[in-house]
């Protein structure tokens, strides 16, 4: 039998390859996991919306987490625990990133708001509730700068979900904390997770899971952590993973 039960998946550069699509041979091997018992769960920095129309291309009917952790869901629809960003937080990232003139955004429930499209005239961030804040800049100054000031705020949790952005939740907030809240739901084991993810919103999961799998073209940090390296998210990588743990 085997002895893992739930596999949690990353999206961005882990089930998805580089032009955000999920190859036929993951797509396949993902319902032969189904087939022998497996849960499969979708585990992203991005919102419900988003990560939405894969999880129905998949025809998954199982947990999700979005947002980093912010969202957990029974499944598609059924949403089991949120967690915002405390009020007056956004206001003062909002200062950083235009402090150090870096691109951000922002999410609440139902919207993404970035530099391009943020809140309209009057209207100002505590009328809102968010779930996550970002920043992205190439000025690696700037994003160490921006850390350092957060850092020392304290009851934040600060990711990435590339090597050029920073992603921002609520403190204990991560998608290590969701699983370990669905495993208490589902009465399973952490032992009994396999998580795949290539960011550092991935490396706390990779390591407190039974298995930890970094991609192929994950960061260096993700992949000293993990149990496991396996190929890149161009080269059906999640087919790979499921191949060698998939008792059919």
């Amino acid at each position: 039998m085997n002895k893992y039960k739930l596999i949690a998946l990353d999206m961005d550069g882990t089930l998805l390859n580089d032009t955000s699509e999920i190859s036929s041979k993951n797509a396949a091997w993902i319902y032969k996991a189904r087939e022998a018992g497996m849960i499969v769960c979708l585990s992203t920095g991005r919102g419900f919306q988003s990560a939405l129309p894969y999880a129905e291309q998949l025809k998954l009917d199982t947990p999700m987490i979005t947002v980093n952790g912010g969202e957990i869901w029974h499944r598609p629809h059924v949403l089991y625990r949120r967690t915002f960003l405390n009020e007056g937080i956004v206001s003062r990232l909002l200062e950083l990133a235009q402090k150090h003139e870096t691109w951000h955004w922002g999410y609440t429930v139902d919207k993404v708001y970035n530099t391009e499209k943020w809140l309209e005239p009057g209207q100002s961030p505590d009328d809102l509730h968010w779930l996550k804040f970002g920043y992205d800049t190439k000025n690696d100054a700037a994003r160490e700068a921006i850390i350092q000031e957060i850092s020392n705020w304290g009851g934040l949790e600060i990711s990435n979900s590339s090597p050029t952005n920073l992603e921002i939740n609520p403190g204990g907030i991560s998608k290590a904390s969701a699983l370990q809240e669905l495993c208490g739901l589902l009465e399973l084991d952490m032992s009994q997770v396999i998580a795949v993810g290539d960011s550092l919103n991935d490396i706390a999961a990779i390591r407190e899971a039974g298995l930890g799998i970094a991609m192929g073209n994950a960061q260096d940090a993700v992949k000293q952590a993990a149990n496991a390296v396996t190929v890149s998210n161009n080269e059906d990588a999640i087919a790979h993973v499921l191949e060698h743990i998939v008792k059919i």
